[in-house]
């Protein structure tokens, strides 16, 4: 029989990791564990590494290094071992006893009053009192007479000592020089004697206390000596005459301006910013006040009426109480040697001029429009001077109260030819158009604005259904004020405003309007194009909801529901539409420029537009014969309206001017003479060589803007260069010319990158050294180390990330099971606590049971 085992080595079985605690290392370990890397192939004089493992082993022995030393370090972190002085200077040979003992007393006064930290404002400060901390001042340990003297303090006099520690026997017992000559007086009592001991002590102390004052003021005099005594030692002049001696430095701008910023008023708290509602609300009230304070007016009913009344005065009133507010005289003047005044000027001017006054308090009347019978006494007066004098022609001056009452009936009339103030939101068309009509520019836009106003959608219900039935009334308004002739431009250009306002607050009404107007403008030019073969150019009002609908939506979106179908509606126009008068042509330059306005941020090729473009500069040219490029429709080679733009009077050349080409062509304004008719085409010519060079300006950076130019340059060089244009449509067009190399120069055309040519093949071997099999070769050997060095410190720091988040974990375990082990501690504990006090709570109750039976 062999040798038993041990107890700890049963208990770990045969498998147990070598260098566990309770074991010892095997000399074979269990296969199970070994781990075995084969290799592909053998290679000869090379050394396997690691061919062999035992990852069960190494993991093992991991831990216990780990327990060993890492442990260690964490279960005695907040253990000192050494006992190390740390006391100042102890180990300094420099210094003597008594100097480290004198700093260590000024280091430890230094501790006591400084504070721990600077930003700690609730931290207390050890206040003390005659070198005594006030705390214990408080604490009544210690109570300090402050009227005795400091150089007494700790003393007792021999009678206070026998009087309160003697119990009273030897004041009993003590006898004054007479008593003690002879028995003449009578021994006082001790209560004599403590009043005695009480009076003496009080005076002693009156005695200290003058002394004190005393030495203060002699202390306060000495001062005020010293102070005279020094000012004439040092001979310095007092401060005032220093004062006016130094010359101060004049600020410079510079000073200025900073002192002014530094007493600048800052920025202080504004008020809460009204919501839209809040604002919509305000301007409705405004504009109800004032307009029922019109109706007043227009109805002769005035609540400042009663004040124009002459009141009744009695004999006795002095008018003591009579204030002139304002200085409502009239103001004379004279004209031609004869005097007017000028009250009815002022009265409508200062009326016309204050709605905004009105606004605010529509009670208020002009105190100009209150004039008292009995007042302007001294214009009174000068007039009959006036008559004394003689003056001849004089205008008779009319009652006051045939005064009042033309007063009263023209305000009235004013009131009716006043614009209201609030507005009902028309329901059709046609009640709109009544509202609008016969009124000037200015007019209609107040009326507009007040309808949107008074009907804002925050005020009611049915007020956006409203609105956005004002949009499409607006907008039907435009397109009759585009067909009037002349057509209504300014008018047009002022209301785009508020369709501008309506479109932000209804986009969706806003663009099923456009839309629609739109498709009822295709639909015609399809049904003119089945029915004739041909379409027209669309009227004024087309083109201009073409131009509101780019200014109203984004055009540079690659896809909108609204500015899409007015592109392709655009490009129909320019294709489809022939070009049959000077009426045709200024639409079509219309439509190009709107088509350039809508496409200047996308930058969108439009083939359609330079086609165009090309065919109003063809019919421009007189040659024909080799232009080098073929004209598409809706433009012809040869016909009646080829050269519809060519103009061959001289003398009409040489007086043109440059202008801009009026719409009202487009709206069906025809040439009076001739020569307005070639002036007309000469413009039209000037506007397409401008937006040839918008295009080339525009298309420069596209690839395909070389195919786009050609036709371009050889209309421009070729066949308008010797027409004998003026010299203004000459200048436009080398401009043009320019800016055409100018953007060849700098995009030019994408081509083939050269390839390098292929050499010929040699048979010469190409020798490469080998350094080392398995890297990579062409490099010396200093890169070769460089790059060695990279991996190892690569590898090296793999491996510390590696040891450093095991030793984390191992650390993390360990705290873990320490918790644990707290844990069952603390229950076990607990539970043991909780028996203790049952087998209490079950003695007690057998006892008291007990006692209840006795």
């Amino acid at each position: 029989m062999g040798k038993a085992r041990p107890a700890a080595a049963r208990r770990k079985g045969p498998g147990a990791p070598a260098g566990a605690p309770g074991g010892r290392a095997r000399p074979n370990p269990n296969p199970f564990e070994v781990k075995v890397n084969r290799q592909k192939f053998p290679v000869l004089g090379r050394k396997a590494r690691h061919a062999v493992g035992q990852p069960g082993v190494s993991r093992a022995r991991a831990v216990q290094k780990r327990t060993q030393t890492l442990l260690k370090e964490y279960r005695e972190r907040d253990k000192s071992n050494i006992f190390t002085d740390k006391r100042f200077g102890e180990y300094s040979s420099n210094m003597s006893s008594e100097e480290k003992m004198v700093r260590r007393f000024a280091l430890e006064q230094q501790r006591q009053h400084e504070k721990k930290s600077i930003y700690n404002l609730n931290e207390d400060e050890e206040l003390t009192h005659c070198g005594q901390s006030l705390a214990d001042i408080e604490k009544h340990n210690d109570i300090v007479d402050s009227d005795s003297d400091p150089e007494e303090r700790g003393t007792l006099s021999a009678e206070l000592t026998a009087a309160h520690f003697g119990g009273g026997g030897g004041l009993l017992h003590k006898k004054t020089p007479l008593q003690q000559g002879g028995e003449e007086e009578k021994p006082r009592s001790r209560r004599e004697l403590i009043e005695e001991l009480i009076a003496k002590s009080k005076q002693e102390k009156r005695e200290r206390q003058a002394q004190r004052e005393g030495a203060l003021e002699l202390t306060e005099k000495l001062d005020q000596d010293w102070k005279e005594i020094q000012t004439l030692l040092t001979h310095r002049t007092p401060k005032s005459e220093n004062r006016d001696k130094k010359e101060h430095p004049k600020p410079d701008a510079y000073d200025m301006m900073v002192r002014e910023l530094g007493l600048e008023r800052k920025a202080q708290p504004s008020n809460r910013m009204k919501t839209e509602e809040e604002l919509a609300k305000e301007k409705q009230d405004r504009l109800q006040k004032l307009e029922a304070a019109r109706l007043r007016r227009m109805r002769g009913e005035d609540e400042a009426g009663d004040a124009r009344k002459p009141k009744h005065l009695s004999a006795d009133d002095l008018n003591d109480s009579f204030v002139l507010d304002k200085d409502n005289r009239r103001l004379l003047s004279y004209t031609d040697g004869k005097m007017s005044i000028k009250e009815e000027q002022s009265r409508e001017a200062s009326d016309g001029e204050s709605e905004e006054e009105q606004g605010e308090d529509p009670s208020e009347e002009d105190p100009g429009d209150s004039s008292d019978p009995e007042g302007h006494s001294d214009l009174e007066s000068d007039a009959g001077s006036e008559e004394d004098r003689g003056w001849p022609d004089r205008e008779p001056r009319p009652a006051p109260g045939e005064r009042m009452t033309s007063d009263g009936h023209k305000a009235r009339e004013l009131a009716k030819t006043e614009l209201p103030y609030t507005f009902a939101a028309p329901e059709s068309y046609e009640e709109l158009k009544s509202l609008l009509s016969g009124k000037t520019m200015e007019e209609q836009l107040v009326v507009v604005e007040r309808i949107q106003t008074c009907n804002h959608p925050s005020l009611a219900m049915g007020n956006k259904a409203k609105l956005e039935k004002l949009f499409g009334f607006l907008l039907e308004y435009i397109g009759d004020l585009a067909t009037d002739d002349p057509p209504e431009l300014r008018v047009i250009d002022k209301l785009v405003v508020q369709l501008y306002n309506l479109c932000q607050m209804f986009p969706d009404s806003a663009s099923n309007s456009i839309k629609f107007v739109l498709r009822d403008a295709m639909h015609e030019m399809e049904g003119a194009i089945e029915a004739r073969g041909r379409a027209v150019f669309p009227g004024l009002d087309v083109l201009v909801y073409l131009k509101i609908a780019g200014m109203l939506f984004p055009a540079s979106d690659f896809r909108h529901p609204v500015v899409t179908p007015a592109l392709v509606c655009m490009s129909q126009l320019l294709t489809k539409c022939p070009v049959l008068s000077l009426q045709d042509v200024v639409k079509g330059l219309f439509v190009c420029c709107v088509f350039l306005d809508y496409v200047s941020l996308s930058r969108r090729f439009i083939p359609e537009l330079i086609n165009f473009l090309l065919g109003i500069l063809y019919i421009a040219t007189p040659n024909k014969h080799s232009h080098g490029y073929t004209l598409v429709h809706p433009f012809r080679a040869s016909g009646k309206n080829s050269e519809l733009l060519l103009v061959s009077d001289q003398e009409d050349t040489a007086t043109w001017q440059r202008r801009g080409l009026s719409l009202g062509w487009a709206g069906g304004l025809k040439a009076q003479t001739k020569t307005e008719a070639n002036h007309t085409r000469l413009s039209c010519l000037a506007v397409c060589l401008a937006l040839v060079k918008r295009c080339v300006l525009l298309y420069g950076p596209l690839p395909s803007f070389h195919t786009i130019v050609r036709p371009l340059r050889a209309l421009l060089t070729e066949h308008l260069a010797g027409c004998g244009h003026p010299p203004e449509l000459q200048e436009l067009c080398q401009s043009a010319l320019a800016d055409m190399e100018k953007q060849e120069q700098c995009c030019r055309p994408l081509v083939c990158e050269k390839s390098k040519p292929l050499p010929l093949k040699l048979f010469t071997p190409r020798l490469v050294r080998v350094l080392e099999f398995g890297k990579k070769q062409g490099s010396s050997k200093e890169e070769q180390e460089r790059k060695r060095l990279i991996h190892k410190h690569k590898r090296e720091f793999k491996g510390a990330v590696r040891e450093i988040r095991r030793d984390n974990q191992f650390l993390a375990r360990m705290q873990l099971s320490e918790t644990l082990e707290r844990d069952a501690e603390r229950k076990r504990k607990v539970k043991q606590l909780f028996n203790s006090l049952a087998t209490q709570e079950g003695e007690w109750k057998a006892l008291k049971r007990k006692k209840f039976k006795k």
